[in-house]
């Protein structure tokens, strides 16, 4: 190993060390290792891990993964049924794949091999304290010091904190957030006869909190089934699970899991980087505000933080470093950003006009063909709104009533 990739005392020191082996931080590692760079990922938990998450893969999501990458999907949807807190049940079909369902252990875990296979060295079960990019701990001006829960210190030039929302690397940076949610969720087991009924089909429940709906997400043998709504009204939400699950007739099934998990979308000022670590993914606050979808937004920001922790790495000042954290910012906010302002526009009119929107997608015909092209990839919110002159001048009026 060359001096330069050594410390003051012989650690090694990665170009890019990576913390957090969630989508965003597995694309990041990937992203890394493939442009041949010394990648290390670190993972608290150990692998494959259960995570509170729906487990939808749109298009974007697809277009995003490794070359060659095989989705485990558990199925693939060609229907959705739509209601209203119960009512107004419509069902929309479609004669092309709409987007497809994982479980997001297998999900995650394939993501990590992929990573390894393209050089990145995994650690699991694994904690980080701190970064240090000043102190004793650090040798020089281009090495940052990843502190480990036991004290063990681990040499970078560049991070990537791919750790959550509530994660060290967030609070570095100094992640600013404005919208959380609250998200509740059940794998509820059913028999034979109850998945059939569900193949292919998944549900979208407007719910009866401003801003809130539910899901019914088929998996083989087992329903994934949730609610989400802004953060404030647990007990509200809970009573919405309770409400939905029993109206649905699941009630009797025993659930395998029942959890709970906050997303956390950032504030349009937020930054994205501190000196030479970045953020992605849920440590940056990068979700859609509206459907509060993530892996996407993960899969995405992982790539991205991936490639400029390697302009990063190479950098030789901190000018330099600077310059490359300020174009991944850039990169971000030009593309994610920009679909996250679509999407608080989205949202501001669904907790004011729920019945608005289920109307006009179940009954109007060129407002289903945009949501079934949005899931599949075709094109997106901010795609619409950038070309479309009657989808603007649409938003902009049911922003004003």
């Amino acid at each position: 190993m060359s001096s330069e990739s050594t410390g003051r005392e012989g650690e090694p020191v990665w170009d890019v060390v990576v913390i957090g082996a969630g989508p965003a931080g597995a694309s990041a590692a990937y992203a890394a290792a493939v442009a041949g760079r010394r990648v290390l990922l670190l993972e608290k938990a150990e692998l494959p891990r259960y995570k509170t998450c729906g487990g939808g893969i749109i298009g974007p999501s697809r277009d995003a993964l490794p070359p060659g990458f095989e989705l485990p999907l558990c199925d693939r949807v060609h229907a959705v049924t739509f209601s209203m807190d119960g009512r107004l049940t419509r069902t929309r079909r479609s004669k092309y794949m709409l987007f497809g369902l994982i479980n997001r252990p297998e999900f995650d875990q394939r993501l990590v091999e992929a990573a390894q296979a393209a050089g990145a060295r995994v650690r699991t079960g694994v904690t980080v304290s701190r970064v240090e990019q000043h102190g004793p701990a650090v040798p020089d001006r281009r090495t940052v010091a990843v502190v480990l829960g036991g004290g063990e210190t681990v040499l970078a030039r560049a991070v990537v904190g791919a750790d959550g929302s509530a994660g060290r690397i967030g609070a570095h940076v100094g992640v600013k957030l404005d919208q959380v949610d609250l998200g509740l969720e059940a794998e509820i087991p059913v028999p034979a006869t109850v998945a059939e009924d569900w193949a292919g089909r998944v549900l979208i429940d407007w719910g009866p909190i401003p801003g809130s709906y539910g899901w019914v997400f088929p998996k083989g043998d087992t329903l994934t089934v949730g609610v989400i709504s802004a953060r404030g009204d647990g007990a509200g939400t809970k009573r919405y699970l309770e409400t939905f699950i029993a109206r649905l007739g699941l009630a009797g099934f025993e659930p395998s899991i029942s959890s709970g998990h906050l997303t956390r979308c950032r504030a349009d000022d937020s930054p994205l980087s501190r000196g030479r670590a970045l953020v992605c993914g849920d440590a940056a606050g990068l979700l859609e505000p509206w459907t509060r979808e993530g892996i996407s937004f993960a899969l995405r920001s992982g790539r991205l933080a991936g490639e400029w922790a390697v302009r990063i790495a190479e950098a030789q000042d901190a000018v330099e470093a600077r310059r490359q954290a300020l174009n991944y910012a850039y990169a971000i906010k030009a593309g994610l950003g920009v679909e996250m302002g679509v999407g608080r526009r989205m949202l501001k009119v669904f907790e004011r006009r729920p019945g608005l929107l289920h109307a006009a997608i179940t009954n109007f015909r060129p407002a289903w063909n945009l949501f079934a092209e949005i899931t599949r990839g075709r094109t997106t919110l901010a795609g619409i709104v950038r070309t479309s002159r009657l989808a603007r001048r649409a938003l902009t009026v049911m922003d004003r009533s």
